[in-house]
């Protein structure tokens, strides 16, 4: 078991120049982000409306890179991902790339970490933990 972090975990430790620390969740094991992830990151990165937050928020994506294992959206994650949006409810809607984030965490056995239960509770099958 570990922990796929959700991309908005990131943006607010961006946000608030907070360090990281992943100690208080240690029971759910390691700590991994999803390809998904590092996508949007990259374009929060693209986005910034100035060179000084662009090079701050490369830096940070950067050292996210290194330091926390990326699992990639495969043929598995995806088989995952149909049955999953295939499982959900008539007119149940979640986005795009939060399916997506939740079928690599469910593929691979692990949890979300999220700060977005709501959405992350309608996928059937994934395991949540709230960020807060």
């Amino acid at each position: 078991m570990g922990l796929v972090i959700d991309t908005n975990v990131f943006i607010l430790a961006e946000k608030s120049d907070a360090r990281i620390d992943f100690t208080r969740w240690a029971q759910h094991g390691d700590a991994f982000i999803s390809s998904v992830t590092i996508s949007e990151l990259w374009v929060g990165v693209h986005k910034a409306d100035s060179a000084k937050r662009r090079g701050r928020r490369a830096a940070f994506v950067e050292a996210i890179e290194r330091t926390i294992p990326t699992l990639d959206f495969t043929a598995a994650v995806a088989r995952v991902h149909a049955r999953m949006l295939a499982d959900l409810p008539s007119g149940t809607t979640v986005g795009a790339h939060d399916a997506l984030i939740g079928a690599t965490a469910r593929c691979f056995d692990h949890a979300v970490l999220t700060d977005n239960v709501r959405d992350f509770s309608r996928l059937p099958g994934v395991k949540v933990v709230a960020l807060r």
